[in-house]
This record gives C-alpha cells, sequence and structure tokens, in this order.
C-alpha cells in the first residue's frame, strides 16, 4: 500500500492507498516538535485501529508546508517503514508546468491540489483550499499552474477578532440562524461565514472576469464545509483533494 502524507501548518492529514483506491484516512493536530520516533508511534497507533502494521505499507510521498517536519517524516519512513520517502518539491516530476517569477515559491500542498484538480477537470480551474490560510489557485486550460491568491484563514480571523477583542468570545462555526444576528455570538458567526463566503465568490468573480472563461472551482480544506454551503460560485468540494494529487505524484514519479 502507498502512505501519502499532507502536513499543514495546523493538521496532518495522511491516507493509505491500495492502487487507485483510498482505504483510509486519518487527521491529526500538527506539532511542529515532533520527532521521528514520535511520528511513528503516531502512525503505528493509527494503522491498528484499521488492523494495518507498518508491513503493508512498501512506498510512500510527503508533503510538507512545516520545512522542521520533513526530516523527521522521511527519516521515521525510512527507520520503520524501510523505504525512502519522497517529498514533493525539486527533482520530484509533477507534470504541471509553473509558470511563476519564482517557482519555489509555490507551496508544495497547493501544487498537489492543482496536479488533483486539473487531473479531475481535464481544464481551467481554481481551488480554494480552506486552511490556516485561504488560498486560491489557478490552473491554465493546458495544464499550466500560472498563479494564485494567499489570504488570512477563518481560524487565524477568529483567533486575532478574540484576542485583540477583550469583550469578543470565541464561537463555534455552526450556521448562523440569520444574517442579522439577535447576539453577540449570532453576529459573530454571521461575520465570519457570509464574510468569507462573500470573499470567496467575489474571488471568483474577479478571477473569471480576469481569466475571460468559466472555470471551474474545487474547495478542499478543513474548514471548506463550514463556509462552502454559503457561497453561490463554488461547483464542488473536495476534503480528499491533496490526498488525490499525492497518489498521481507518486505514480508519475514510478514511470
Amino acid at each position: 500500500m502507498l502512505l501519502v502524507v499532507d502536513v499543514g501548518n495546523t493538521q496532518t492529514h495522511l491516507g493509505a492507498y491500495r492502487g487507485e483506491e483510498l482505504l483510509h484516512d486519518w487527521r491529526f493536530a500538527t506539532v511542529r516538535e515532533s520527532t521521528a520516533d514520535e511520528l511513528g508511534s503516531r502512525l503505528r497507533n493509527l494503522l491498528a485501529l484499521r488492523d494495518l502494521e507498518f508491513s503493508d505499507l512498501d512506498a510512500s510521498i510527503l508533503s510538507s508546508t512545516v520545512p522542521q517536519l520533513r526530516p523527521e517524516w522521511t527519516a521515521m519512513v525510512e527507520r520503520y517503514l524501510g523505504h525512502e520517502m519522497p517529498v514533493v518539491g525539486p527533482g520530484v516530476k509533477t507534470g504541471m508546468p509553473i509558470r511563476m517569477d519564482n517557482p519555489r515559491e509555490v507551496g508544495a500542498d497547493r501544487l498537489v491540489n492543482a496536479v488533483a484538480a486539473y487531473e479531475r477537470v481535464g481544464g481551467a480551474c481554481v481551488i480554494v483550499d480552506f486552511g490556516t490560510a485561504i488560498t486560491y489557485d489557478v490552473v491554465s486550460e493546458e495544464g499550466e499552474y500560472v498563479g494564485g491568491i494567499i489570504g488570512p484563514g477563518v481560524e487565524i480571523s477568529m483567533e486575532a477578532l478574540t484576542s485583540r477583542a477583550a469583550a469578543i468570545p470565541r464561537i463555534d462555526l455552526t450556521p448562523p440562524r440569520a444574517l442579522i444576528g439577535k447576539s453577540t455570538v449570532e453576529a459573530i458567526r454571521s461575520g465570519i461565514i457570509y464574510g468569507f463566503a462573500a470573499q470567496v465568490d467575489g474571488m471568483l468573480t474577479r478571477l473569471r472576469d480576469e481569466l475571460g472563461e468559466e472555470v471551474e472551482a474545487i474547495a478542499t480544506g478543513g474548514l471548506a464545509g463550514a463556509i462552502v454551503p454559503f457561497c453561490e460560485m463554488i461547483d464542488d468540494v473536495d476534503p480528499l483533494l491533496t490526498l488525490k494529487g499525492l497518489r498521481i505524484i507518486w505514480q508519475r514519479n514510478q514511470m
């Protein structure tokens, strides 16, 4: 089986593939100080929940936005799984040209998402990732990564609001009862959810106007489920997009 690992700033998402079928996936909080042995222990425990063992995993691939965890993951895989773990970045074939001023600036997770989305759509598309940041990544009709947009994510915005305003309480992201809140909590909830939904719709409208075509918009990321139901310009949601992209890139590097 193939182990695919996406290390984000907030969460780590990993999955086990047999061929093109995702058998299992797991999420846990990213701890930047984790050692290779701690990661191995966590992986072993997660595998045990599905009656799997280290020996069931004969290949792996990593995407990470946390630089200090890349060597820990690769060391863990070499130590406990007994093979070399490729890391998405220079030297790994993605099959997608990057039309940026500095291609090395593109985050691995954003490139992986772009590969998966283009494979799915087969044409121009925009990927909206609701993670620590909210990102918009644009792929051309020819399958080129042409650039993107980065803004503060939902949780970062909520944390900034509550930390800077003493009277503002922390909230959960349950759907607001109405646009106009009848309590402080409902007003904040409406501002966050409808505010980000309006941002997404506005950005996608501008992107489609600039591109001059009706590109498909795919949402992913841990908080997509909270915001996308209130958006009008998102075509589909795929919470497994990054894992799918990692499998595609791993396959391309076997040729």
